[in-house]
């Protein structure tokens, strides 16, 4: 078994010799050598295990030590396990313990002669959860009837109010005459279908069957997926099936909108053709689909928890990549920032940084300006104006990111405009419960579906935001390049105005929730970058949309955002390559993120092999394949045509010839690219802010807009508040629990 020796040890109890005490009274008592025995829970956290049972492994760690495998005594809770173990190794013995009751348990080991015991306590969790995430959300509606497996049938009826199902397994097969997944059965005679397809993986050509067992976990449908052939058995952590390249692949689907109160009626995607073909188990679950749950602390304690399930049942992988677009990125940033160790690489499309910032200071600006322009200046910006002062590439985003603030906005209102529209659900029951000003209800946001993070105001129950717009210069870049004039420029500042907590457009400007605020930094939900992610492989992918007709929010800034952020955190970015343009598939041809997972393969197998003396983070660094750099693709002749330079959003290159960078709002108002900082400080406005001449009166008129001051965005967040470390816990588990 590979293991890692840059992330931290999952719920490791080392045991090594100390050196010897120094007495400074004259009388020392003796001190006992600990035992040579190292006791580690493989499948999560020691202290975050699920569902009663864990796989664990026992090593004894003197090489010089003769024993054998009788002369170890195992014991759980007093009772000896040591018949349950089984040797891998030449000193490791590994066990599936199950039958873990709810609580601590204490396993320990001893070697025959020697009286101390290694001892590892193990807090076992429901598998419904929450482990690390806060209380529940309620209400909750079960999907697992609405949920199709690969086979084609429909789960069954929730068991239980946790949205519980029996685990199934299924299996399908590549169908050479239909060119799909068809239910493997075996013919009369125990004949396999006659159009069943060959595939080729692991320099093997084998039947083409998939495994597929889905089953719940926190609530959450799973789905886990493999090469395996049923003739070869049932595959476990001891017997891997052979067309299994021992490494894992977690898939994530996208959105935001709509992504609240719900189990959701499918996962990231696990019958991935084109990772089959190079060997990969795949696994996701529902609650890693953004647009079923837009909360990533809630992704991230799926993410462990589905983990350690696929350990459990097939062993602990050589390393697991995340993958995913848009509302997939998100996942894979911050689970890997915040609870390193889950992955060990991510390959990221169409990326945000998060979803707390960068995504919804976008879409709120874009909804003020949207209103600013439409309702109380129409006529006064022409497109052209418009488009200056929200920096985007296209128009159209104007309104398509307004739209987007709908994730925002709590009230959905019969006839209102699409780009006004709040209160999304995806489904029937929850419109029925929707909140209504007086009325009470659910509160369709973000911030209220993460309300365990954020907090709530006591006499209301809305969750507190960490959103502000105090201070902010709409269109100051526009206003300095001569784009638009000092009166539309002071008008627009004057009157833009902001959101009070049902997302009503209001004259005052709106603040942050100062405790929301200090959260969303503490905790990760704002990407911090400087965690997990400063010595994780990142590849970053997109397919250009700034230019899109009708808009688009996946704007390549958002990217460099992310660059930025970790830049700041780490000094280096040396473990971050961006491309953009190429034919996003597995087909050949179109085979580029194809050739993409096979880069992070080698990149990672690199990191892991490397016993260098460099630092972890140069480690990263100097193991990134050659070939691997940041590129664009020209498509505008007869021929694709790459090219490998460094992408800027200052542009410059062929690159940005191609793919320009467009700034968001925020940007032209002169926030940082990072676009990390809900809250500016304050300062009074200055004249040399301004490169256009303003009248005395023009001056005078700023000077009572902004009496409170303007952003002084080189002085970051007013809260002063820093990430506060990995593997933080909203209850109940009271491990590194958030104050």
């Amino acid at each position: 078994m590979i293991r890692q020796h840059l992330l931290p040890a999952i719920a490791v109890l080392l045991v090594s010799a100390c050196t010897e005490p120094v007495s400074t009274s004259g009388t020392l008592d003796p001190v006992a050598a600990p035992p040579p025995i190292e006791l580690e829970v493989l499948s999560t956290q020691s202290w975050l295990v699920t569902g009663d049972d864990a796989l664990v492994e026992v090593r004894v760690t003197d090489e010089e030590l003769s024993f054998q495998l009788g002369d170890l005594q195992i014991e759980l809770n007093g009772t000896d396990v040591s018949g349950q173990f089984r040797q891998v190794e030449d000193r490791t013995m590994q066990a599936l313990l199950d039958g873990l009751p709810m609580g601590e348990s204490e396993l320990s080991a001893r070697l025959t002669g020697i009286d101390e015991a290694a001892r590892l306590t193990i807090t076992n969790w429901p598998i419904t959860g929450p482990i690390i995430s806060g209380p529940h959300e309620q209400p909750f509606y079960c999907q697992t009837q609405e949920f199709r497996t690969v086979a084609g049938e429909l789960l069954d009826e929730p068991s239980d109010r946790f949205c519980s199902v029996e685990t199934r397994v299924d299996y399908v097969y590549w169908s050479e005459l239909d060119q799909r997944f068809k239910p493997y059965q075996l013919q009369f005679g125990g004949l396999a279908p006659f159009d069943i397809a060959e595939i080729e993986t692991r320099g093997r050509t084998i039947p083409y069957i998939v495994r597929v067992e889905t089953g719940t976990v926190n609530r959450a449908v799973y789905e886990i997926a493999m090469l395996h052939d049923p003739a070869d058995g049932e595959p476990g952590p001891w017997q891997r099936s052979a067309g299994w390249n021992g490494k894992l692949v977690y898939t994530h689907g996208g959105g935001c909108r709509g992504g609240w109160y719900q189990q959701g009626a499918l996962t990231g995607g696990v019958m991935r053709r084109g990772l089959f073909e190079q060997g990969y188990a795949v696994v996701s679950s529902s609650l890693n689909v953004f647009g079923q749950n837009c909360n990533d602390l809630l992704a991230s304690e799926t993410h462990i928890m589905v983990k350690e399930r696929f350990i459990e049942h097939y062993g602990v992988p050589v390393y697991t990549i995340a993958t995913g677009a848009s509302g997939g990125s998100y996942q894979s940033h911050q689970t890997a920032d915040n609870y390193p160790g889950v992955f060990d690489g991510i390959i990221v499309g169409a990326s945000f940084p998060d979803v707390t910032s960068a995504t919804i200071f976008t879409v709120a600006d874009a909804r003020l300006l949207h209103h600013y322009f439409e309702a109380l200046s129409p006529g006064e910006f022409s497109q052209e104006q418009q488009q200056a002062v929200s920096g985007f590439g296209s128009w159209a985003s104007i309104p398509n990111l307004s739209r987007g603030a709908a994730r925002l906005d709590p009230i959905f209102e019969t006839g209102a405009l699409p780009e006004d529209q709040g209160g999304e659900v995806s489904i029937d029951e929850l419109r029925a419960v929707l909140y209504q000003p007086g009325q009470g209800g659910i509160r369709a946001t973000v911030y209220d579906h993460t309300v365990n993070v954020y907090g709530e105001d006591p006499d209301t129950g809305v969750a507190f935001r960490p959103l502000d717009n105090f201070g902010v210069q709409y269109g100051l870049g526009a206003f300095n390049a001569g784009l638009v004039t000092a009166r539309q420029f002071i008008d627009l500042n004057r009157d833009i105005g902001g959101y009070d907590r049902d997302m009503n457009h209001v004259f005052e400007r709106h603040r942050a929730d100062p405790f929301a605020r200090r959260r969303a930094i503490e905790t990760g939900r704002i990407l911090y970058g400087g965690e997990g992610l400063a010595v994780t492989p990142v590849i970053d992918y997109r397919s250009y949309t700034d230019h899109a007709e009708n808009g688009d929010i996946h704007m390549i800034v958002h990217q460099f955002s992310t660059r930025e952020r970790m830049r700041i955190a780490n000094g280096a970015t040396g473990n971050h390559v961006m491309q953009v343009g190429g034919q996003w598939g597995f087909e050949p041809g179109q085979d580029d993120l194809a050739e993409l997972f096979r880069l992070m393969d080698a990149w990672i197998l690199g990191i892991q092999a490397d016993t260098s003396s460099l630092t972890p983070r140069q480690v990263v660094s100097a193991n990134r394949p050659f070939e691997l750099n940041d590129a664009c693709w020209d498509t505008t002749g007869p021929e694709r045509v790459k090219i490998e330079e460094e992408l800027s959003y200052a542009g410059g290159g062929r690159c940005g010839d191609l793919y320009p960078t467009y700034p968001t709002p925020r940007h032209v108002a002169g926030a940082p690219l990072a676009n990390s900082i809900v809250s500016c400080h304050l300062r009074p406005v200055n004249r040399d802010d301004y490169r256009q001449p303003l009248t005395e009166r023009e001056w005078a008129e700023l000077q009572v807009i902004f009496t409170d001051g303007v952003c002084d965005w080189s002085q970051g967040d007013v809260s002063g508040a820093h990430h506060q470390g990995t593997w933080l816990s909203f209850g109940p588990s009271p491990v590194n629990r958030i104050n």
